[in-house]
């Protein structure tokens, strides 16, 4: 009953909504969700059983209940993590956070393709800053509001940082959260933040993850460290990415960010600046999967076009470990998850 009412009658109104509008009112109400029993609860009766014991695994030392996460981007905060959980995900990656509090891109900046199950981003990793995300995140755990599912933590440049100050600049946010972080994601590979692309190549990434994971190594409980990585690279990059990883002993790689290939959109709005995610991005996202897993042993997140048990069984087949929902999820509604983790279960 509650999946044709969703995509039949709620996604519609909220369709009819500025996307980045009805995305905060969406988030408003998570973050409510997050923090009450009762509306957790609430949440979990919508989004049904998601219950696969024969799902749950363990990838670079962590335990996952089920292998289905909530991508970076759509949380940028961490302010509903709990709310997560209870719509059944296995677990949530927040950020992406920078050094540095930003209002992001100006708007508008988010925008849907319902006819190619598509969303183009130009956001610019909006965001509290990694102080301030520093201190909410120790409330929610002296308040005992953390989640049981595995929580990720993505970290970007901040946009005002030049390139040759990067390192110091994810250093910073890496000193300040990796105590709230079941694992920690490098982000390089955004589209909407000037030159941060080009933290992609051999010599600049290979600084910036010596850095990262000589911080690391210091800690009393390390942390797994990840790359994240554009779909837009070309093959040779791609094996280098590999390469880097396997070279500073990452613990995985997340494939893919999104693309600024906008082909598969109508031609009058190709000409729109962001990141393309989404059905459009599911073949390419798989592909870097796959070759990715032909150049390393490495753990693989998958994200890109993962909408259903069929897309994400296709991301398991090319060699992923675990994947990733973001758009899916906004065309999908709360109920997506129950049913890939259900599908998957039945065949596990």
């Amino acid at each position: 009953m509650l999946v044709p009412l969703y995509r039949h009658v709620l996604r519609p109104l909220f369709f009819r909504m500025d996307p980045e509008r009805a995305h905060e009112l969406a988030m408003r109400a998570l973050a409510a969700c997050s923090g009450s029993p009762a509306l957790r609860g609430l949440l979990k009766a919508i989004a049904g059983r998601s219950d696969a014991p024969a799902l749950a695994r363990e990838v670079f030392g962590v335990r996952f209940p089920n292998p289905v996460g909530l991508a970076a981007g759509f949380d940028k905060n961490g302010v509903a993590l709990r709310a997560w959980e209870a719509l059944g995900f296995g677990f949530v990656e927040a950020g992406t956070i920078t050094a540095r509090a930003q209002p992001g891109n100006d708007r508008p900046r988010l925008f849907r393709f319902p006819e190619q199950r598509a969303l183009v981003n130009r956001l610019g990793f909006n965001n509290r800053g990694a102080d301030a995300l520093a201190a909410h995140f120790s409330a929610l755990r002296t308040a005992g509001q953390w989640p049981s599912i595995p929580v990720g933590i993505n970290i970007g440049k901040s946009k005002i940082t030049p390139l040759d100050q990067a390192v110091e600049d994810y250093l910073h946010s890496f000193r300040r959260l990796h105590a709230y972080a079941d694992y920690v994601v490098v982000n390089v590979s955004s589209p909407n933040t000037p030159g941060l692309r080009q933290l992609q190549g051999r010599e600049e990434l290979s600084a910036l993850l010596g850095a990262l994971q000589a911080a690391n190594r210091g800690l009393e409980r390390p942390r797994p460290l990840l790359v994240k990585i554009a779909p837009d690279l070309a093959d040779g990059q791609i094996a280098d990415v590999a390469a880097l990883a396997d070279e500073h002993a990452l613990a995985g790689i997340v494939a893919t960010n999104t693309t600024i290939d906008h082909s598969a959109l109508p031609v009058d709005r190709r000409g729109e600046t962001g990141g393309l995610s989404g059905a459009p991005l599911r073949a390419r996202a798989t592909a870097v999967v796959r070759l990715l897993a032909s150049q390393t042993r490495l753990p693989i997140i998958a994200v890109g076009g993962v909408d259903d048990a069929e897309s994400a069984r296709e991301k398991f087949d090319a060699g992923a470990s675990l994947v990733q929902l973001y758009t899916g999820f906004v065309y999908g509604g709360p109920t997506v998850v129950r049913e890939i983790v259900s599908a998957l279960g039945r065949v596990a």
